[in-house]
């Protein structure tokens, strides 16, 4: 193979195909991933839209370096490993080509204050992002996972998938290891922390909020509501999730209300993704209830809401910036399994081969007719 096909953001709302040299060599340690599976993540779609800036109010706040291949929730098959060896698996073994793998979506400097306080590594200050930071105008050019491969760079963790774990349930690995975000709030001391019986609001159920709904549902929430303006996402939902659904809506915080015994739910996952849900969930949770803030990885403007509530109603804010690396073979495990019980491959309703991007972002982009949309060399709708 002479060129690569990947599907390529050229500036907001310019998505081509274009072709890139296959990598002759590879860095010591560096991983060729050809590619089975990726998802199109809320993200991508606020990168497309031109959300493009990154991280504000930190003090790594950046824009996407256009032209960049997307793709960051990925599943694939080592094809090369970069002469000398030394690319190593979570677990601690060499990998082997053949091996089929999920890679963590960011590669972590290791070296910044924050990853030697062993932070999670979202918080590293020099954190690189496949498909987000990474620039392919520069040579290898393949790292995004919207591609027929996927270069990784030395030092990028990857871990083994099981073979009874099928490629459109891999690729959900990394949504659902953001759900360490509701193990994180059962951590939080009593009257905030989540405990099995509660109830649980997810506003939002695309994917990751479905994930959310679902690892809820999991941990034992007693009651598991979903707020969608989506009645098709609503509708999966309710059947994955065993949850009742709440058309989003002037209406939906007294119905959540309501539903929550007049009190307000015990823990509200915000997982749209879009300006003004935040003070839907203030809404939504009761007094020393907890509020999860999974949405907002992009800047969408000031919200408006009283940041008073937070203080007379003892509410807890938990910001979550990422998936954790550490519940990743957790994450691995439990989807394999559970997926017997549980149909994960339902949340994906399309798969598009790499040259059909822009159509599969068009069909994204539109929630009443898609839920997880993939790109898959050589698939198809």
């Amino acid at each position: 193979m002479s060129s690569v096909q990947a599907a390529t953001l050229v500036a907001p709302r310019q998505l081509e195909v274009r072709s890139y040299p296959y990598p002759a060599a590879l860095e010591q340690g560096a991983v060729l991933l050809r590619m089975l599976a990726s998802g199109i993540c809320g993200t991508d779609k606020h990168t497309y839209r031109g959300e493009t800036e990154q991280y504000v109010g930190t003090e790594y706040e950046r824009s996407t370096p256009f032209p960049i291949i997307q793709g960051h929730e990925n599943v694939g098959v080592v094809e090369a490993i970069g002469d000398g060896g030394g690319a190593i698996a979570f677990d601690g073994t060499p990998l082997q080509v053949g091996d089929r793998v999920v890679p963590a979506p960011n590669r972590a400097c290791g070296r910044c204050r924050n990853c030697l306080r062993d932070f999670p590594y979202f918080l590293c200050s020099r954190l690189e992002n496949y498909g987000n930071s990474l620039t392919c105008g520069e040579a290898p050019h393949l790292f995004g996972g919207w591609s027929e491969y996927l270069y990784l760079k030395p030092g990028t963790t990857v871990f083994r998938v099981p073979d009874s774990l099928p490629d459109d349930v891999a690729v959900l690995t990394e949504i659902f290891a953001v759900t360490h975000s509701i193990e994180r709030a059962a951590k939080l001391q009593s009257p905030n922390g989540f405990k099995p019986g509660d109830a649980v609001v997810v506003i939002g159920v695309g994917a990751l909020g479905l994930a959310h709904a679902i690892k809820a549902s999991m941990m034992g929430a007693g009651k598991v509501i979903v707020v969608d303006t989506s009645a098709s996402r609503l509708a999966l939902a309710a059947r994955l999730a065993d949850a009742t659904a709440v058309p989003a809506g002037d209406e939906a915080a007294a119905e959540v209300r309501e539903l929550c015994g007049g009190d307000g739910a015990d823990l509200v996952v915000n997982a749209t993704g879009f300006p003004g849900t935040f003070a839907q969930a203030t809404a939504m949770v009761r007094d020393a209830g907890t509020i999860v803030e999974v949405g907002a990885f992009v800047d969408m403007g000031e919200e408006s809401f009283n940041p008073a509530s937070i203080c007379g109603r003892s509410l807890a804010v938990l910001g979550v910036g990422g998936e954790d690396l550490l519940c990743y073979e957790g994450t691995i495990a439990l989807l394999d399994r559970h997926r017997g019980a549980i149909p994960f491959a339902e949340m994906v309703s399309h798969r598009f081969d790499v040259r059909d991007a822009p159509e599969a972002m068009a069909l994204a982009l539109d929630p009443d007719a898609s839920a997880k949309v993939l790109i898959t060399p050589g698939g198809a709708a």
